[in-house]
């Protein structure tokens, strides 16, 4: 059965388009190295990782902490943001692994078929926004103006990630497995608010050479209606 998730997952998922999206689908997963559950997931990130018309997060939550190990790369943010998008649908409880395609769909589990409907369902959306950021001299410059119609406010965030990283696990559902985890995300920061009605502007500091990305997002976790990234 796993083998056959994989070839499915290399198949379906490393298949880049020949003209990447403007606004590439951002695919959030919410993972944590204390649950059996995750690593398909994980592994599955690892094929989206090659793709230029998807940005991959693995967003480490802390809940299962208590099992046996403590996830390294969790943050409770990350876990606050997935409670976020299950109110958001209604929903009372949040699970690993989850995937969330721009910030609307969500699905449970490592399911390469449905991802790849998903990711190909978002890609056919034109973005309402066009986000244009820029690099220089350790700041970062981001620009947005609408371009069609928003559904409401919006909250202009920026985050960090480690493109790689592995981890050797010795206590917990994944005692004894060296597992790698792609684009772990941290660094979280909310740049702004805003309505669309004029055009956003900012600039921030941006030290270090981790790879970056910014996305605007209708608030109270709404969908993402534009994402770049710098790697």
């Amino acid at each position: 059965m796993l083998r056959h998730l994989r070839i499915a997952a290399a198949l379906i998922l490393c298949a880049t388009p020949l003209l990447a999206e403007d606004s590439p689908v951002v695919v959030e997963l919410f993972t944590s190295q204390g649950c059996s559950s995750c690593p398909p997931a994980d592994e599955m990130m690892e094929h989206l990782a090659a793709r230029d018309d998807v940005i991959p997060l693995s967003l480490h939550v802390d809940y299962w902490d208590y099992i046996g190990w403590k996830d390294e790369f969790a943050v409770p943010q990350h876990a606050e943001r997935q409670r976020a998008y299950a109110r958001a649908a209604g929903r009372r409880s949040v699970y690993t692994p989850e995937m969330v395609v721009n910030g609307v769909t969500d699905i449970v589990g490592a399911k390469p078929m449905e991802l790849s409907d998903a990711i190909a369902k978002h890609r056919q959306s034109p973005s309402p926004v066009k986000l244009e950021i820029v690099r220089r001299d350790g700041d970062l410059w981001v620009t947005a103006h609408r371009i069609g119609a928003v559904p409401g406010p919006m909250v202009v965030q920026m985050l960090r990630y480690q493109p790689a990283r592995e981890s050797r696990i010795t206590r917990g559902e994944n005692a004894g497995k060296t597992l790698v985890y792609v684009n772990v995300a941290q660094d979280w920061k909310t740049l702004g608010a805003w309505d669309g009605a004029e055009p956003f502007e900012v600039k921030t500091p941006v030290p270090g050479d981790n790879p970056l990305v910014v996305f605007i997002q209708g608030e109270n976790a709404g969908p993402i209606l534009a994402a770049s990234r710098l790697r």
